[in-house]
């Protein structure tokens, strides 16, 4: 696995472009992978998982991948300076049952509800699905965060007062500019996540950092960084 550290220049149209429309944010972040199998889909061919960060003074974006990216095809004035490329095994290798990470999310925490009757016919012997809806509220995705845990091989530890060891801060909603022959509105609204994990299954884990937590993979969410625990 290869993680990439990208930093955007705020004023090249084509980055204004892709902060403004996620859908064509996507299309830029696989420009950086050549030769994709036709028979699958291809983020989830090289298991691509991006982040964009915002700084003071602009933007920072990390890209991760099973394969090292080429990002040569990015346009001229795109990034403020070299793409920096890393392997992951190093970072992989140190994880083991028990330890504790510092960690940054951001993730699209939703909820199942019903839909409602009559508005969605379905036709004979098709499942009805139900509508996803996000969850607003810092508490409801704190619980989304703990539940993700569980099914990923982490667990959040809770602090002196009983409350998860983490925070949420709202980000600007993502959305896309549909085109013609594109199907459906893309809108996804993302929280970001800091805090400490603590590994419970490294298998899992593993496979959550690699493939990624939630739902909007394609889109900027999913992808889990790691640092070492702060201290008290």
């Amino acid at each position: 696995m290869f993680l990439s550290k990208l930093l955007p220049n705020a004023n090249s149209r084509e980055f204004r472009r892709d902060h403004a429309d996620i859908r064509q944010m996507h299309r830029t972040v696989m420009s950086g992978y050549s030769d994709l199998p036709t028979d699958s889909p291809a983020r989830k061919s090289q298991a691509v998982l991006w982040r964009l960060d915002g700084l003071r003074n602009g933007f920072v974006q990390y890209v991760q991948s099973i394969g090292e990216p080429d990002w040569s095809r990015l346009p001229g004035d795109y990034l403020t300076e070299p793409a920096q490329i890393r392997s992951l095994q190093p970072a992989l290798d140190a994880i083991s049952p028990g330890r504790q990470f510092g960690f940054r999310l951001a993730a699209n925490p939703v909820r199942a509800v019903a839909r409602p009757p009559g508005r969605h016919p379905v036709e004979s012997g098709m499942r009805v699905r139900g509508m996803k809806v996000a969850l607003r509220e810092p508490q409801e995705q704190l619980e989304w965060l703990v539940r993700k845990g569980e099914q990923h091989g982490f667990a959040i530890p809770t602090t002196a007062s009983g409350q998860p060891d983490a925070r949420t801060s709202p980000r600007t909603r993502l959305t896309d500019h549909k085109q013609t022959g594109e199907h459906g509105q893309i809108t996804l609204d993302s929280v970001r996540f800091d805090g400490h994990l603590i590994v419970t299954d490294v298998a899992k884990f593993i496979d959550a950092l690699r493939f990624g937590v939630g739902r909007g993979k394609a889109y900027g969410c999913g992808l889990i960084s790691l640092t070492p625990p702060r201290r008290s």
